[in-house]
């Protein structure tokens, strides 16, 4: 069993903003496969249902970022599910806005979310999507993250959140190799190619 598991901060005042790019990925690829996320357990809100043609649990955390290791620990748990198949998406202050980047591994970068889920998984070695955010150089890191996109940002995002649909169905059929190798992409210089499916 494949877990997609979207990091973020729940309630209304946090919906759009930069942190939310994990939770705003989920949501997409839940519309997309028509994967309802109406269950709660494990520390979060999630459905169960079919991506690719392969069986997938696709989940929000509940617990605030800082907290999100409960969830994926908890998922694991219920599902059978190692930190292997567990594909974590969130935002990345060290790659730009339109920039989608798939990796096997890696460490935290300061992310709390990520230092939650090393913590309580007790090992690195998990799939993880990032979704540029880019830095500001002008406001601190804190309140950066909880802005809302500019237009220009939002715009970029839309096209980012398609190809992370495409990520998400390469990874549950064919695994995070193969998601990498088609799916690490600069949006803005390598779009989605006209008529190709994004649940292919």
């Amino acid at each position: 069993m494949k877990i997609i598991l979207g990091l973020g901060n729940p309630g209304p005042k946090y919906l759009t903003t930069r942190h939310n790019a994990g939770f705003r990925t989920v949501d997409r690829i839940s519309t997309a496969a028509k994967i309802p996320l109406y269950k709660m357990g494990q520390h979060a809100f999630w459905g169960k249902g079919s991506l690719g043609g392969q069986e997938v649990v696709l989940a929000k955390p509940m617990t605030y970022m800082n907290n999100s290791g409960l969830a994926a620990a908890a998922l694991c748990k219920a599902f059978g599910a190692s930190p292997q198949d567990l594909l974590v998406v969130y935002d990345d202050l060290d790659l730009p806005p339109g920039t989608l980047r798939l990796r096997p591994q890696g460490g935290t970068g300061g992310h709390n979310g990520l230092k939650s889920i090393t913590y309580h998984l007790q090992t690195k070695d998990f799939p993880r999507m990032r979704i540029g955010i880019g830095r500001s150089e002008e406001i601190a890191v804190v309140d950066y993250v909880l802005q809302e996109f500019s237009p220009q940002e939002e715009a970029m995002l839309e096209d980012v959140l398609d190809m992370a649909i495409r990520a998400a169905t390469l990874f549950v059929k064919e695994g995070i190799n193969a998601a990498m190798n088609r799916c690490n992409v600069t949006i803005k210089n390598n779009p989605l190619q006209e008529g190709e499916s994004m649940l292919d």
